[in-house]
C-alpha cells in the first residue's frame, strides 16, 4: 500500500431490504427508513438509506481490500444525495497517506442522482505473524 493507490470500485445495489435492515440494524426507527408512505408525506419520494449504515458499507469497502489486519481507527463521512431503492452506488477510494501502520483512505460514493457519500477511513495494520502469511 502506498498513498497515491486506487482501490477498486464496488458496486452496492441499494435495495429496499438493504434499507430497512440496514435501519433497523442500528436501531435508528425512523420511519422514513422503512416506511414509503411516511417517507413521502415527509417529502422524499421513498424510504432512504441512513447514514449508520452507509457508515457501515464505507467502512466495509476499506476493510476488504485492505484485509483482515486493519483496525478502523475513524470514519469521517458526509453525506449528499440520497441512496433509494432501485438504484446502484459505487464506491471508490484511494490512499491518501500511509506511512507503514496507519494509512487515510479518501472513499466517494455515487449513485444515480449524484455524490451521495465522501469522507475518510483512517485504519492501522496490525504485524502479521510469520505463520499468517505476507500482508
Amino acid at each position: 500500500m502506498r498513498a497515491g493507490d486506487a482501490l477498486p470500485p464496488l458496486e452496492i445495489e441499494i435495495t429496499r431490504t438493504l434499507i430497512v435492515a440496514g435501519a433497523i440494524a442500528s436501531r435508528d426507527h425512523q420511519d422514513v427508513h422503512h416506511d414509503p408512505e411516511a417517507a413521502r408525506r415527509k417529502g422524499s419520494p421513498d424510504v432512504f438509506m441512513n447514514i449508520l449504515t452507509t457508515n457501515g458499507l464505507v467502512g466495509r469497502y476499506v476493510t476488504d481490500h485492505v484485509g483482515p489486519t486493519a483496525v478502523l481507527r475513524k470514519v469521517a463521512i458526509r453525506l449528499g444525495a440520497p441512496n433509494y431503492p432501485g438504484d446502484t452506488m459505487v464506491l471508490r477510494g484511494s490512499v491518501e497517506a500511509f506511512d507503514g501502520e496507519t494509512a487515510v483512505v479518501r472513499v466517494t460514493g455515487d449513485n444515480g442522482i449524484g455524490r451521495h457519500v465522501s469522507g475518510t477511513v483512517t485504519l492501522t495494520l496490525l504485524a502479521r505473524t510469520p505463520e499468517a502469511g505476507p500482508r
